[in-house]
């Protein structure tokens, strides 16, 4: 019988969830349900100095709206919490002194002071990575220099100390990553990392390597900018005897800025004018706030739809995707290797594609909403109208109002470019023509009906329609572009067409 695949996404309580993370959260729910497994989320908030208020409750909200829900949590547990390692750190130092009593870590009594100098000593001496390792460890204060008296003695005293493990100097450190392949890493360039600090907290690699264990993750899917830790980290499984349930790991490619040029980060988005975030985040400490894909008018489905894109693809030309499809679709197989550009545009793209699937009767409440936040009461099937009219031309929900107040609210001032070149004579003339027409009119009153009349009037006077088509949007709208004007006619009606070109005869100036 097969393991239950079991995956996590472990973030920090440190701020806003950077839209990589909530990348990572997503193909880790992917594959969980791809393979019918189990989802987690587990909080690691042993870095206290740098816990910030409102960030656990962030990082809940975020996957709420995105509907990337968590088989175990900090608010859904299950078997294998606490889902805190601050709620977890009384086992971790069991676990480090496993290491120290098998030879695999030792105690560390350097001061800060003394680690200064060794870095000093080491780069006077060329060391291109001065670090405290196999080599370097045999100058410095530790229980591997120390007569055996001493330690007990520090130990006993309570001096400060921190654990670190004890890499090996000579060994090849082999991972399979399920995206880059084998990784091969001499354990002569790596350090010995601290797995407790002196205030008795794990650091993340050992609380990270002990919690997985005990949460029996099977697939350690994250970011790549963790690689680098992934040999140290699968000594640890070999140190601890654990190799046999060493999850398989898959690093992820890397966000990039629109210009491929580094990872891409908040400053990025603030600079060209987009968010990289997924809700707004506002620190209640430091009052420093941050822009969200949803308060900007993004659809939880859509930026999914984006954000899977974002590294992965499914092999053929399909690029609209339900969260049911993707599940359908993923495969840790088909992530590439290399950083993936972020491209706003195409998120933009996405949110169009969603909007316009939309039925009007969807997407009338957003118009609803809107009209009545400036004091303005819209029927239902008027909101549907104007969104029939407008949302193949828009990118947000917001957009749907914000571009067709006309069509329930009369223009008070006309867009003065457009007046500029085209409210001429001939536009007067049959303007002022085609409000007689449709006074006198009490038939039925549609867009081709509304056309067929304009056109009459202008044939009439002896004019092209065309010479004066944009005049008359100016005259009933207030601006020169927008939805079909005949259908606009439609909607509002004769009585109110009229009235509007009335209005604008009374007060715009003839040019020419």
């Amino acid at each position: 019988m097969s393991k239950e695949v079991r995956v996590r996404f472990a973030p920090s309580p440190t701020g806003p969830l950077h839209i990589g993370g909530v990348r990572t959260a997503l193909y880790n729910y992917l594959f969980a349900r791809k393979m019918g497994g189990k989802f987690l989320l587990r909080i690691e908030d042993t870095d206290q100095n740098r816990f910030v208020p409102g960030a656990e409750e962030y990082i809940k909200e975020s996957l709420a709206w995105l509907g990337i829900s968590p088989d175990e949590s900090p608010w859904n547990p299950g078997d294998t919490g606490p889902y805190r390692q601050s709620e977890r750190k009384q086992s971790y130092m069991q676990y480090a002194l496993d290491l120290v009593e098998a030879g695999h870590a030792y105690y560390a009594f350097d001061t800060s002071e003394e680690l200064e100098a060794m870095r000093e000593r080491l780069e006077a001496a060329r060391v291109v990575q001065p670090q405290y390792n196999s080599i370097s460890r045999t100058q410095m204060k530790n229980s591997l220099t120390l007569p055996e008296a001493e330690v007990k003695e520090r130990l006993a005293s309570g001096d400060p100390y921190v654990i670190r493990v004890k890499i090996p100097r000579k060994e090849e450190v082999r991972l399979n990553d399920m995206i880059r392949g084998w990784v091969m890493v001499q354990s002569a360039t790596l350090d010995d990392k601290v797995l407790m600090k002196s205030d008795g907290m794990p650091t993340y690699h050992l609380a990270n390597i002990v919690d997985d264990h005990q949460m029996r993750i099977t697939h350690v899917i994250r970011g790549e900018e963790w690689l680098p830790s992934a040999p140290l980290h699968v000594l640890l499984y070999k140190f601890f005897g654990w190799e046999d349930s060493m999850p398989q790991f898959a690093h992820l490619p890397l966000l990039l800025k629109p210009d491929g040029n580094g990872k891409l980060s908040k400053r990025d988005g603030d600079k060209l004018g987009f968010p990289v975030f997924p809700i707004n985040w506002e620190n209640k400490v430091t009052g420093e706030t941050a822009a969200g894909f949803r308060e900007q008018g993004y659809f939880s489905d859509a930026f999914l739809n984006f954000l899977a894109f974002l590294g992965w693809n499914p092999g053929d030309e399909r690029e609209i995707f339900t969260l049911d499809e993707l599940i359908d679709a993923f495969s840790v197989e088909r992530i590439g290797k290399s950083g993936t550009k972020f491209d706003i545009a195409k998120a933009k793209w996405f949110n169009e594609q969603y909007l316009r699937a939309k039925s009007n009767a969807e997407l009338a409440p957003y118009v609803i909403a809107d009209a009545a936040a400036e004091g303005i009461t819209i029927l239902p099937e008027t909101a549907e109208a104007i969104v029939s009219l407008t949302k193949d031309r828009v990118t947000f929900p917001a957009e749907l109002w914000k571009g067709s107040k006309f069509m329930v609210e009369a223009p008070s001032t006309f867009d003065e470019a457009i007046a500029g070149k085209r409210w001429n004579a001939d536009a007067v003339t049959v303007l002022t023509a085609y409000a007689e027409t449709l006074e006198g009119y009490t038939g039925e009153f549609d867009a081709e009906k509304a056309k067929a009349m304009l056109g009459e009037t202008a044939e009439a006077k002896e004019i092209k329609l065309g010479k004066v088509m944009q005049a008359v949007r100016l005259a009933v709208t207030g601006v020169g572009a927008g939805p079909d004007l005949m259908e606009i006619f439609a909607i509002l009606g004769t009585e109110e067409v009229a009235k509007r070109i009335r209005f604008a005869l009374a007060t715009l100036e003839v040019i020419g």
